[in-house]
């Protein structure tokens, strides 16, 4: 029995019984005794007091004259002193540098390798081969064999890391058969006897955390000896025991006994599993951003609960995702106390970093339609703290002008909860309507970010405008200024089950608005009616790089007529972010001056194939849809718009660039359509 050092497996010895024949090794010794001497033989031999040889007689130098001495002057010239000899290397032109680099032909070779498809190894040798990854040839021979070398040893690393530890390489290189010039290097792998599980033990540990250890450590007696997989396995304890009260575990050094006769590894893995721990309190470190009570209610957890890492890294993202710090970190603590259920009580140490509070955005984007819209704002995260924040942002546009003030309290008494309070004045100068409009409005929510992606989202929220637009007057066909005021509830509901809020590449989503609503006219009159909508999208990868991606929209305004609803509350279609190929709010009913009416309903449908290469990406699509007077969404009198777009995917979300055309385009309709933003179109 013998056990193997490979990286997974500490070095021990197993002496066993070796059968087979013991032979010893007899050596002659001579005799002290003197042997007679021969007379005779000695009398040949020279005489042991012949004087040494005079080597000054075997030399016939001649020596050389004073008049020679003289008619040489090199050698009666003094020699340079040492500090003034140029030590310096000799340097070589690079024309003839490069001539002889060139005049150097490299040796080029091939490779052979056998044994190791059979056990599954030669592709990912090839992945790794020095004699593959430096080309095909090299400048001289000893090159080749030091690749060579490299080669023989990932073989033989790889045979042990899938459990063949008996398993060994050679190297043969030799003269190709086609070229005598050209080398072929063959590598030929023996695997051997793949070793596998004998008996697995969890070592040193009580009763509880070793269950919970070999449950997780998920290695089988039978199962190949592979040393990605140990590793893993061991990685998994490592993990799995802090999710189940243990957050202090510590995993040993493994050990792994090899039989050479039965091919069997018996694996023992010791295990310091710490005390079984509870949460205790929350202590804070480091910039004051937050209090231990506010961070209370960002956990998922009471305190007394038995200690989950997967808890803990919760709340750390959660306070990760306020946006208040540059780093934060939460680690447990020992407290050496005792309960009386013998589970020890830790503290949690927040670790807190203060970020950046304050940030200046701008964005900025172009569509036929509705021209050039450039949106900058000033937000103050934590200007009433605890997460009180200030957002002040404005909108210039060639149709739209704005102003808005917003305050936000994330997390505002419980996790996950949004409220909200705003103000906006806006000019709005579209085709379909003028409009001069001031609103108020709130709302409590519980909404996705890009790290709290969430299945269900909602909002609740209230609404009180005034607004002075043009509309047209039934039977006179004439344009008029109205006052409206409007108090409206709007709610919204989503369920999302796709896999990125900012660009998805499979799943759908479902959102659902109604807005019970009511207005006055300062002509007179008050109509209740309500607005509803409905919009799914979906997303399928279809290859490597290719989404098909859908949307649908359908929307209903019931309980009020067309014309004696503020312009502003009815559903319109076209532009970027609805039908591609028209200007915005270009479908639909029209007056005698050619200007969009708008309706009660509307019917949209999207389908685009994104397709990304690199940092870019290709997006053909087409789009329809249709705005009815009547309050009934339907399919009948649907407009298309077909066109591609160019996506370059940046940090933040793609730019998105789309040209489109309406299909059967009516006179007066634009040939062309341009849309240019940031994000996919849905």
């Amino acid at each position: 029995m013998h056990f193997c050092n490979l990286g997974i497996c500490r070095a021990r010895w197993i002496a066993k019984p070796l059968a087979g024949t013991f032979f010893a090794l007899a050596l002659a010794v001579p005799s002290l005794a003197q042997p007679p001497a021969d007379t005779e033989f000695e009398a040949t031999l020279p005489p042991l007091d012949v004087p040494p040889l005079d080597v000054g007689a075997v030399e016939s130098t001649t020596p050389l004259s004073g008049a020679q001495i003289d008619a040489d002057p090199a050698l009666t010239t003094p020699l340079e002193p040492l500090g003034s000899v140029d030590l310096s290397p000799a340097t070589v032109p690079d024309a003839q540098r490069s001539a002889d680099t060139e005049s150097t032909p490299e040796i080029a070779y091939s490779l052979v390798i056998r044994g190791l498809e059979e056990v599954g190894l030669e592709g990912r040798f090839r992945d790794l081969s020095a004699l593959l990854d430096q080309g095909r040839s090299a400048e001289n021979a000893a090159q080749i064999s030091a690749r060579a070398d490299e080669d023989q040893m990932l073989a033989e690393r790889l045979l042990k890391e899938q459990g063949y530890y008996d398993g060994a390489a050679s190297i043969a290189i030799s003269p190709s058969s086609k070229d005598k010039s050209d080398l072929v290097v063959t590598l030929t792998a023996v695997p051997g006897s793949r070793y596998t599980f004998g008996s697995i033990a969890i070592t040193e540990a009580p009763p509880e955390p070793t269950e919970l250890a070999r449950e997780a450590l998920a290695l089988q007696t039978g199962d190949p000896i592979v040393a990605p997989d140990v590793q893993a396995a061991e990685a998994t304890v490592a993990v799995r025991l802090p999710e189940q009260g243990y957050p202090f575990v510590e995993v040993g050094q493994r050990d792994i006994l090899l039989d050479g006769e039965t091919h069997e590894g018996d694996y023992s893995l010791p295990l310091d599993p710490g005390p079984k721990s509870t949460i205790g309190g929350i202590v804070m470190k480091g910039d004051p951003v937050f209090t231990s009570d506010h961070v209370r209610k960002l956990a998922r957890f009471e305190r007394g609960e038995l200690y989950d890492s997967r808890m803990v890294d919760d709340l750390r993202k959660a306070l990760i995702a306020t946006g208040l710090y540059s780093s934060v970190g939460v680690e447990p603590q020992r407290t050496d106390n005792s309960s009386p259920e013998g589970t020890e009580p830790v503290d949690l140490l927040v670790t807190q970093n203060k970020g950046e509070w304050r940030t200046l955005a701008a964005t900025a984007g172009y569509g036929t339609g509705e021209g050039i819209k450039v949106t900058g704002s000033w937000t103050h995260r934590n200007l009433f703290p605890p997460e009180g924040a200030l957002i002040l942002s404005a909108v210039a546009g060639t149709q739209e002008q704005s102003v808005n003030a917003l305050f936000r309290r994330s997390n505002a008494g419980k996790r996950d909860r949004t409220a909200q309070a705003g103000i906006s004045i806006a000019r709005q100068d579209f085709e379909a309507y003028n409009a001069r409009t001031v609103s108020l409005n709130g709302s409590i929510a519980r909404a996705s970010t890009p790290i709290w992606q969430k299945r269900w989202a909602w909002s609740i929220g209230s609404e009180l405008t005034a607004t002075r637009e043009s509309r047209l007057i039934p039977g006179t066909m004439d344009r008029t200024n109205t006052t409206f005021f409007i108090a409206a509830l709007p709610l919204q509901l989503t369920y999302d089950r796709s896999d990125s809020l900012l660009d998805p590449t499979k799943g759908f989503r479902i959102t659902a608005r109604l807005s019970p609503e009511a207005q006055k006219r300062s002509s007179g009159g008050f109509d209740g009616y309500i607005r509803a909508l409905i919009e799914g999208t979906v997303y399928q990868c279809v290859s490597d790089g290719l989404v098909l991606a859908g949307r649908s929209r359908v929307g209903s305004i019931f309980g009020v007529s067309r014309d004696d609803l503020a312009p502003s509350r009815r559903y319109y279609s076209g532009g970027g972010g609805s039908v591609r190929g028209f200007g915005y709010q270009e479908l639909g009913p029209r007056d005698a001056n050619n200007d969009p009416l708008g309706g009660r309903s509307v019917t949209e449908f999207a389908l685009e194939a994104r397709y990304r290469f690199g940092d870019y990406g290709i997006v053909p699509f087409v789009d329809a849809g249709r705005v009815g007077a009547g309050s009934t969404p339907s399919l009948s009198g649907m407009r298309y718009g077909a066109g591609v777009g160019g996506r370059y995917y940046t940090n933040f979300g793609p730019l998105r660039v789309d040209i489109a055309t309406p299909i059967n385009r009516r006179p007066g309709e634009s040939r062309v359509a341009v849309y240019v933003s940031i994000g996919q179109a849905f």
